[in-house]
């Protein structure tokens, strides 16, 4: 049952902070139009953390904000392995699932224009139907919550 509920929750928070950027961003994705500093593409943090993508302020700002917020549990039970690798792999499976649904319920995107032509900050990491992210990651995130479990 615990999975179950992790999954639910992770898609939950998932599905409110795609609203919240698509609010923000609107058909606009990777914080285009925002007001914000840019790494230019092809700098080597782009290359080493963002596949490429141009890191912005506002990627740097929301990723800080959320990696520091999942760990207020720590306010109320000491350290953890066990949780540590759950938090780090619920922020995985939140990122990865955050960013399919805010191309599912953008009005400007929806599932039909889930196509690597249609993305430009996802096209030069496209693998078959999805973001090559989205290969490496899941697999990652499993992997971690099952290390969590021993």
């Amino acid at each position: 049952m615990g999975i179950l509920f992790f999954v639910i929750f992770v898609f939950i928070s998932s599905f409110l902070f795609a609203k919240v950027e698509i609010a923000i961003e609107g058909p606009n994705g990777w914080a285009e139009k925002l007001p914000t500093w840019r790494i230019p593409k092809g700098n080597w943090i782009n290359k080493l953390l963002f596949g490429n993508r141009v890191l912005t302020g506002y990627h740097v700002w929301m990723i800080s904000f959320l990696l520091f917020f999942v760990h207020i549990v720590y306010l109320f039970m000491p350290f953890s392995r066990s949780v540590e690798l759950r938090l780090i792999s619920a922020l995985i499976l939140f990122w990865l699932t955050e960013d399919f649904l805010w191309f599912v319920l953008n009005p400007a995107f929806g599932l039909r224009n889930f196509k690597k032509d249609k993305i430009w900050w996802h096209r030069d990491n496209w693998w078959w139907i999805a973001p090559r992210d989205y290969f490496i990651f899941l697999p990652f995130s499993i992997c971690l919550y099952i290390l969590s479990l021993m």
